[in-house]
């Protein structure tokens, strides 16, 4: 069960209105270490930011702000960059407003303005999970279109003119491009999974809903591995006919061999 931290009212230092900006810093984070510090929660981690805030970090590489200045940002994520393995070239970011609005329904406006009961570490750590879940896919989906768009026109060749070429190591890394996406997607980020601190507040199963529901991450997980199932296929069919090919053509060197020897054998004998 998870350890969220998390079992008496926590001054999280912050008040509302809430600015949460997401970052996508790299490929994973090594978080061993943070924990020691004046962390708020484990699971997800949660500490607070020297200059004024709090910051999630995700494992995956996501770090999730509240109401940190742009000039904090850059100084906690320069405290945190040796820990990011693969480090991105361009950071993906998004950011949403955040207000508490006791009396009405815990949901996100027509704006993108997420509305709660109550400023606390959980529902703090629930917009995280969700907007952390939101920015992975959202480069992913990037990324497959590009894939897409790389393995489209071999089809396509196959289709018109019965040709696929000899791109074996081109096919191959388009398999790993695939897999990777996949071992990130369903291993690490759990995109269309519900968050373990669920476990120990169920109350806030509701609110994780509507966010999740809102970004529609399950769907959007689902269609992102359907768009993989699909690149993989393809890919793996066009692969398949070029190892096929090049093994008709070895055969038919050894028969073009045998042929020669044959030619000289007779020749031999006639001469």
């Amino acid at each position: 069960m998870a350890d969220s931290g998390a079992a008496r009212p926590v001054d999280l230092g912050i008040a509302p209105p809430v600015t949460a900006t997401a970052l996508l810093l790299g490929e994973r984070i090594d978080t061993r270490g943070l924990e020691d510090r004046e962390s708020l929660s484990r699971v997800p981690l949660v500490v607070r930011v020297y200059e004024g805030g709090l910051a999630v970090v995700f494992r995956y590489g996501v770090v999730v702000l509240f109401n940190v200045s742009p000039a904090a940002q850059e100084a906690f994520t320069t405290r945190l960059s040796p820990r990011v393995y693969d480090p991105m070239g361009e950071r993906e970011s998004d950011e949403v407003r955040v207000i508490v609005q006791p009396e009405a329904d815990e949901q996100t406006d027509l704006s993108g303005t997420i509305s709660i009961k109550e400023l606390t570490l959980e529902r703090m750590q629930i917009v995280a999970h969700v907007l952390a879940k939101s920015l992975v896919l959202s480069y992913y989906e990037i990324a497959v279109a590009s894939a897409f768009d790389r393995v489209e026109p071999l089809a396509e060749r196959l289709g018109s003119t019965g040709r696929i070429g000899t791109r074996g190591r081109f096919l191959l890394r388009q398999i790993g491009r695939v897999l990777q996406v996949q071992h990130k997607t369903v291993g690490r980020v759990e995109a269309g999974e519900k968050p373990d601190l669920l476990w120990d507040h169920p109350e806030h199963e509701r609110l994780y809903a509507r966010l999740a529901d809102e970004y529609e991450l399950r769907e959007r997980a689902r269609a992102l591995d359907r768009k993989l199932e699909v690149i993989s296929r393809t890919v793996e069919t066009v692969l398949d006919l070029v190892q096929q090919r090049s093994s008709m053509r070895v055969e038919w060197y050894v028969v073009l061999l045998i042929v020669a020897e044959l030619a000289v054998g007779v020749y031999a004998l006639l001469k």
